[in-house]
């Protein structure tokens, strides 16, 4: 379904937009309400339409209550509403129902992006995330989507903003790092109308103008220029050989480009200089740059599975590439507690890894240790629920969820998550109207929240 202008809509439909917008003006909300619904009705993927007729609802929102209280109560008696769950018009069609009754609400929202994404209606996703973005301006997630969206939808200027944005709060953002990689490039390609045949290369003048060009994207170079940097840092380093900033610069770049292992390898070399030895997050690093280069073997021995599933010696290989990298993480988390004890986010990470190596005794004592740091204490909670619904020992998980959740103030996912697990430890125990009143406080607030709506649905098909 293509994305329409106003201009291209027959002229009856163009005669209610205007309508509609006189309306507006004059404050006959109603009106304005009732016109835009007709027309994208019939044309739903005309967005000038859907923006006048989100500014007619903020409007008429405005100094009103009682909206999510409406919502919700609509939701609980209507299971039935979800039967066309993965049929975006359907879809379409719920979302502007409850954004009728409710601008504000994210569910209806994200459901809205959902539909049009269904639909083919790119800017139309990104029109509904950012008004996402605009209730909740600092939700990553989101964030990331919305500058996905833009990307897809052709607007690259629109999606290097936004990754700015991220990037400001949060300057070593892998994901927005590359989500402005992409779209510097996609900006580029449209500004110099280049077609697909055509090389980055072949395009510009000369090597000097490549790198004018480059250096003003703020993405990580080409390679090019990322060669140039390591000679700097190289020629640095064997200037001021002590100078553990050079190492980390030289580190940074390799890891930038790709090779894992040099950049292990830097690391390595900084942590034998006198004053890298002690140094807590060079360790770190040495830690998580051995572990991704084993996680570069996994996914290459994981690819080799793919091509050649029948292949019993790639089953074989990729097995113990996974087996090596679970043991080294466990190992190297464990090396570090006894160094320091009172990190109790690396405790929380020791439980985890604990845990899914099936030492469920062991993780149990690392979560209740990891409670004492406040940073991962909610999460140290579920942590240990999880500990005891793997051991069946459901009323004991069931009390951890509980403190988790009254812990937790916003509904965000992270309180979600605490009562998802609630709910279905109590499901498990045969307790399933306490569990669907677990179910229904997240169904009342994001009814796209994984497969919540189907168990509301089907507890009311049997009532």
């Amino acid at each position: 379904m293509p994305e329409v202008t106003v201009a291209s809509l027959d002229p009856r439909h163009q005669k209610l937009v205007e309508n509609a917008r006189v309306a507006l003006e004059r404050g006959n909300l109603d009106y304005a309400l009732e016109v835009t619904a007709q027309v994208l009705k019939a044309v739903p993927g005309c967005l000038p339409v859907r923006r006048l007729q989100r500014v007619a609802q903020l409007r008429q929102a405005k100094g009103k209550g009682g909206f999510m209280a409406r919502m919700s109560s609509g939701l609980s008696s209507a299971p039935f509403m979800f039967g066309g769950k993965k049929d975006p018009a359907k879809q379409l069609e719920i979302a502007e129902g409850l954004l009728a009754k409710d601008p504000t609400s994210l569910p209806a929202l994200k459901l809205l992006a959902e539909a049009a994404q269904g639909l083919g209606l790119l800017e139309t996703v990104a029109f509904a995330l950012d008004a996402v973005r605009e209730i909740e301006p600092t939700n990553r997630t989101n964030l990331l989507a919305l500058g996905e969206a833009w990307l897809a939808a052709g607007k690259p200027a629109e999606a290097l903003k936004i990754a700015d944005e991220i990037l400001a709060a949060r300057p070593v953002d892998a994901e927005a790092q590359s989500l402005m990689r992409k779209a510097s490039i996609a900006q580029t390609v449209v500004k110099n109308k280049w077609d697909a045949q055509t090389s980055f290369r072949d395009k510009l003048r000369d090597e000097a103008q490549a790198v004018s060009l480059e250096q003003a994207s703020k993405v990580v170079t080409t390679d090019v220029m990322t060669q140039r940097l390591i000679d700097e840092a190289l020629a640095r380093v064997a200037k001021e050989p002590a100078n553990l900033n050079h190492y980390r610069t030289l580190a940074q770049l390799y890891r930038q480009a790709g090779d894992l292992e040099q950049a292990l390898e830097w690391v390595r070399k900084a942590r034998k200089q006198p004053a890298g030895g002690g140094d807590a997050s060079l360790e770190k690093q040495e830690s998580e740059l051995t572990a991704a280069v084993v996680e570069k073997r996994v996914a290459a021995a994981e690819a080799a599975v793919a091509v050649a599933p029948t292949d019993t010696a790639a089953q074989a290989k990729f097995a113990s590439a996974k087996t090596e990298l679970a043991e080294l993480k466990l190992r190297d988390a464990k090396s570090y507690i006894e160094r320091y004890p009172n990190d109790y986010a690396a405790r929380y990470n020791l439980a985890a890894l604990l845990l899914e190596a099936g030492q469920t005794d062991a993780a149990i004592a690392q979560f209740q240790q990891a409670q004492k740091g406040p940073q991962v204490r909610v999460a140290s909670l579920v942590g240990l629920a999880r500990c005891f619904k793997a051991k069946r020992l459901f009323d004991l998980a069931v009390a951890q969820l509980n403190t988790a959740k009254t812990e937790l103030g916003t509904m965000d996912d992270t309180k979600k998550d605490v009562i998802y697990e609630l709910g279905a430890c109590l499901e498990l125990m045969g307790k399933p109207d306490l569990a669907i009143a677990e179910f229904k406080t997240i169904y009342s607030e994001d009814i796209g929240f994984r497969d919540v709506a189907d168990k509301i649905n089907a507890f009311y098909a049997k009532t």
